[in-house]
């Protein structure tokens, strides 16, 4: 039997899933009725973690995300896990907004997590940051579960993922 028993806490989104709202949502741009003759268009950047929303004014960009936004939600990838841009304006009269996809912890984030563990003060649970994840390690499973619904609860601007459970 194993002496500590640990998991990992990670964030992310399946680039897969958002490859396959994007062709969703551009399928319907191109069928509704108010971007027709328009230059709205979404580009997917995958190599880069980035979408790319274009359009030819602020009605139409706001109806665009609205768009991209409801696919993704259909499709389970966290919205709280996209660094959403401002609308810039972009060559002659159109919008630009990027928006760039959270796939693991930054560094503000894993010390915000392990600080909620070591603030929590539960039995002998320790939390080390370890590259873009943190790894929680206690003797006991029961004070893990602990942790997990501990972090659960609390709010760190991206989704966690809790994996590797040992």
């Amino acid at each position: 039997m194993a002496s500590t028993y640990s998991f990992d806490v990670t964030t992310g989104v399946d680039l897969q899933e958002v490859d396959n709202a994007v062709n969703q949502a551009s399928k319907e741009v191109a069928q509704r009725y108010d971007f027709k003759g328009s230059t709205a268009a979404i580009e997917y950047k995958r190599a880069e973690e980035m979408l790319v929303l274009t359009a030819e004014d602020d009605f139409r960009m706001t109806a665009l995300w609205d768009i991209v936004q409801s696919k993704l939600i259909k499709r389970g990838v966290p919205v709280k896990n996209l660094d959403v841009g401002d609308t810039k304006e972009a060559t002659g009269s159109s919008a630009r907004k990027e928006i760039k996809l959270k796939t693991a912890l930054d560094k503000e984030t894993a010390r915000k997590v392990a600080a909620t563990i070591k603030e929590a003060k539960l039995k002998k649970v320790q939390a080390s940051i370890q590259e873009d994840q943190v790894r929680v390690t206690a003797p006991d499973k029961d004070d893990l579960q602990a942790a997990i619904a501990l972090l659960r609860k609390g709010d760190f601007g991206v989704e966690l993922q809790f994996g590797n459970y040992r």
